[in-house]
């Protein structure tokens, strides 16, 4: 077990100490990888575009990025000099966190997630989902709130247009569009890929794969220090804890607090109530609560498909479904997080914009560094 205390050096002398320079092998590791991963915010500056989620990729990083989506966590930093104690023991752990999931996960997946698990890192008061809510106020949208159930293929002039069905409150309509983006995933275990594509030829069956279920639970009580190997729980040192592989029935504890902490802020203390954030596979059962807090009063549980079972699909998705249909969940199957799917909107804005004035020279360009720097 590794302890993190809050001394910078005191944490990297331990850190040498248990695992010699793996740490730092790890970190440059994922350093080349995000700096690769950033040139996508200069092309879509200039107005690139890809129709294919291993066109992107390969634009970036060439054969090392697919090769990265096919490859493991494991074997890619194994092949970098980091040792298998520091992945069973540290890597593991920070993949188990955020995508409940293991070492045997793809290489760029797993990179991303270990660049997330560095500091810096932001919260928005009332939750982050205010940032999505918020960006659709700025758009002025005209919102329809209802349950899509189809998308119909109609042509009009020799150009596609696409009829959405939809149900809500009202009764069911429908609207017809020029161009249709997909934000949703398509995969087998969702209830929302139910809405069906009616028209097409060939079909469009792009719905495969699975995605890894998670639960979060918030829990307000006094935590069973004991199970965790100190009986005085004033001596508890801990705010957060992650998990390798045991036990199986969650993947990390921490102590939460406010987003914005004022000056006379004071976290609770070990042996005081205190409001616990708990990730795990499943529901637990009140046994298992009981495992973890010596009482408890009050449990607030959220259950939803978070990301991608990695593996479970053999290939890389398109973006482009149709002439002017598109999907932009498509790179979620490389890697899964709001900033990935931030660029994946913005790549198929670009690509719906490019395609529909025909600008095919901004879609699918090899050797863009060169290009880009011949446009500046």
């Amino acid at each position: 077990m590794l302890e993190e205390t809050d001394w910078y050096l005191l944490n990297l002398f331990r850190l040498w100490w248990h695992y010699g320079i793996s740490f730092l092998r790890l970190q440059m590791w994922v350093e080349e990888v995000m700096e690769k991963f950033m040139r996508i915010y200069k092309y879509q500056a200039h107005g690139y575009a890809f129709s294919g989620v291993e066109e992107l990729l390969y634009s970036l990083g060439e054969s090392t990025f697919i090769n990265m989506t096919q490859r493991s966590v494991a074997e890619s930093l194994l092949q970098v000099g980091v040792t298998q104690r520091f992945i069973d023991d540290v890597v593991s752990a920070v993949l188990r966190a955020s995508y409940g999931q293991s070492a045997a996960m793809p290489a760029f997946a797993g990179a991303m997630s270990l660049a997330g698990a560095q500091g810096s890192l932001w919260s928005v008061e009332g939750g982050n989902k205010l940032v999505c809510s918020g960006l659709l106020k700025l758009t002025k949208a005209n919102m329809i709130h209802a349950t899509v159930t189809s998308v119909t293929l109609h042509s009009t002039e020799g150009k596609a247009l696409y009829e959405v069905g939809y149900e809500n409150e009202v009764g069911n309509g429908t609207d017809s569009y020029d161009i249709v983006v997909i934000a949703t995933p398509l995969h087998l275990d969702n209830s929302s890929s139910n809405f069906t594509f009616e028209g097409f030829n060939p079909p469009i069956n792009d719905i495969q794969g699975s995605f890894q279920p998670t639960v979060v639970s918030l829990v307000h009580g006094y935590l069973n220090s004991s199970y965790f190997g100190f009986p005085d729980p004033k001596l508890f040192p801990f705010a957060n804890i992650l998990t390798t592989d045991f036990p199986g029935f969650f993947y990390t504890l921490d102590n939460i607090c406010p987003v914005n902490i004022s000056a006379n802020f004071r976290r609770k203390q070990p042996q005081e109530a205190a409001v616990w954030r708990v990730q795990s596979p499943k529901p637990l059962f009140r046994t298992q609560l009981k495992t973890l807090f010596r009482s408890y009063y009050s449990v607030q549980m959220a259950e939803w498909q978070a990301h991608p079972l990695y593996g479970s699909r053999t290939t890389l998705p398109r973006f482009v479904l149709h002439d002017q249909l598109f999907y932009l969940n498509a790179l979620e199957w490389a890697a899964s997080s709001v900033e990935v799917m931030a660029v994946a909107a913005k790549n198929v804005a670009l690509l719906a914009y490019n395609r529909w004035y025909q600008d095919l020279d901004k879609i699918d360009q090899k050797d863009l560094m060169h290009k880009v720097k011949t446009e500046l």
